[in-house]
């Protein structure tokens, strides 16, 4: 049974997501992923203003003058959100968890795609396949995605990234645009990233707190894992306890930056404490860009 509390949050994000989705993102969204499926129409005589890209030289040299290619834009994409809900994304240190920054952001993603006609479908994953949504489209459909995210209860505690992307690489054939919205703490997920990324068009969100990269120097503390329940006692006023775990933070998070741009795949980091629209318009753009 989903509680007044939940459903309150969840009316929350739909009335702020869909205001950011109407005012902002619905263009950016249209205007990057608008031709991700083109298919040849037909050719026809070049028009001032036509993309160059577009003529057709073989049809142009047979009759002397410049003829292009027609593409139509396949009716309609499928979105994807792969969404961590590990022990770690309880974790937030101003106010809101990893999981509550996911859930808008999937709210954003899915009414995006919403109002471009796409369908949308979820998977939410720890170290085992949690839930599969199938992409659908409508209003509820999205509504149920961000009550999904927001509320559901995983049985697992840690992150196996590659059991979830191997899932999703045998149960969605047509090439998708996939949203992975995580923190990406795990390892030996490369090879399966680079499957996935090469198959559909695979994109990380990446989800950070400030304080798992900066701790207070408040003296002796109590870390649990969020993920497999460990305890340790830590000296943060100690310099090398800092210096050390500030070293862990960055290698883990410089492995992860080489692995996407060697795989030739974009990523977004969104800190929970920060507004996620700048970082999220970047991403738009730059895209728009390329394409």
């Amino acid at each position: 049974m989903l509680t007044k509390e939940i459903l309150k949050q969840v009316r929350q994000i739909e009335i702020r997501t869909k205001g950011l989705v109407n005012q902002v993102f619905s263009g950016e969204y249209h205007s990057v992923f608008k031709g991700r499926g083109m298919e040849f129409s037909e050719v026809r005589e070049y028009q001032f203003g036509d993309d160059i890209r577009n003529i057709d030289w073989n049809v142009t040299a047979r009759f002397g003058h410049p003829f292009i290619k027609v593409f139509e834009e396949e009716r309609e994409l499928t979105v994807i959100l792969m969404v961590d809900l590990s022990g770690s994304l309880s974790f937030g240190s101003i106010e809101k968890t990893k999981q509550q920054v996911a859930a808008e952001l999937s709210a954003i993603l899915a009414f995006s795609a919403l109002k471009n006609n796409d369908k949308v479908g979820l998977i939410l994953f720890t170290d085992k396949i949690e839930k599969f949504v199938p992409p659908r489209k409508g209003n509820k459909h999205v509504l149920r995605i961000i009550r999904e995210v927001l509320s559901f209860a995983p049985v697992g505690k840690k992150t196996n990234i590659k059991s979830a992307l191997e899932f999703m690489n045998n149960a969605i054939k047509k090439r998708s645009i996939i949203f992975m919205i995580s923190d990406f703490m795990d390892e030996g997920y490369e090879k399966i990233l680079r499957v996935v990324g090469g198959k559909h068009d695979l994109i990380g969100v990446v989800l950070s707190d400030k304080r798992e990269e900066e701790i207070p120097k408040v003296g002796l503390m109590k870390f649990t894992d969020a993920e497999t329940g460990e305890e340790r006692w830590l000296d943060t006023s100690n310099s090398v306890t800092q210096f050390l775990l500030k070293e862990i933070y960055e290698r883990k998070n410089a492995q992860r930056k080489s692995l996407f741009i060697s795989s030739r795949l974009d990523s977004i980091e969104i800190q929970t404490g920060q507004n996620y629209i700048k970082p999220l318009v970047q991403f738009f753009r730059l895209r728009e860009k390329r394409w």
